[in-house]
């Protein structure tokens, strides 16, 4: 228990260089891999943020971990992101590995209830999701629309179930 709350101005100033340096560095391999590697699109994505906070977090607490260590880390992880995404784009496999696709949860007033139980969501979110649109009663949207971020998306007018946005929809009631 000794040392609890304070070791030495050392290792104080240590976790602010580190800390410093590790964060500048990160910063400079995210400006030069592009906007998608912090993108909020897919959880593969997610992932790979939340991985770049932990990492950082390493990086300036860990005494046994070097700055050139953090680097070489950061600079992998970057690799790795934008090697999956540049796949992702490019071979359609890849992408169904990594990504999930959309799924309608409801479509012309009809509520997909089966659909809501698997991907666990309940009608107390699609209300929310209706209220912050303005929206009163769930008859009045045609689509509903669980995005593989994660977000619940609402469509309040669909011409057809043809329509571009929403064709390709997952859907196991449709």
């Amino acid at each position: 228990m000794e040392n609890i709350f304070f070791n030495n101005w050392e290792s104080i100033v240590r976790v602010i260089i580190m800390t410093f340096l590790g964060y500048i560095a990160m910063i400079f391999l995210l400006r030069i891999s592009g906007k998608r590697t912090l993108s909020k699109m897919n959880a593969f994505d997610f992932v790979i943020t939340v991985v770049f906070g932990s990492s950082l977090a390493a990086v300036a607490l860990n005494k046994s971990i070097s700055l050139s260590e953090g680097v070489v880390c950061f600079s992998l992880l970057v690799f790795m992101q934008f090697a999956i995404t540049w796949l992702s784009v490019r071979f359609k496999f890849v992408k169904n590995i990594v990504t999930s696709k959309p799924t309608l949860l409801l479509y012309k007033g009809e509520l997909y209830e089966s659909i809501l139980k698997k991907e666990r969501i309940t009608i107390d979110e699609l209300y929310v999701a209706a209220r912050r649109k303005g929206i009163e009663d769930l008859k009045n949207i045609d689509a509903i629309i669980l995005e593989t971020t994660g977000d619940i998306n609402i469509m309040e007018k669909v011409s057809n179930r043809e329509a571009q946005t929403i064709k390709n929809l997952e859907v196991s009631n449709f």
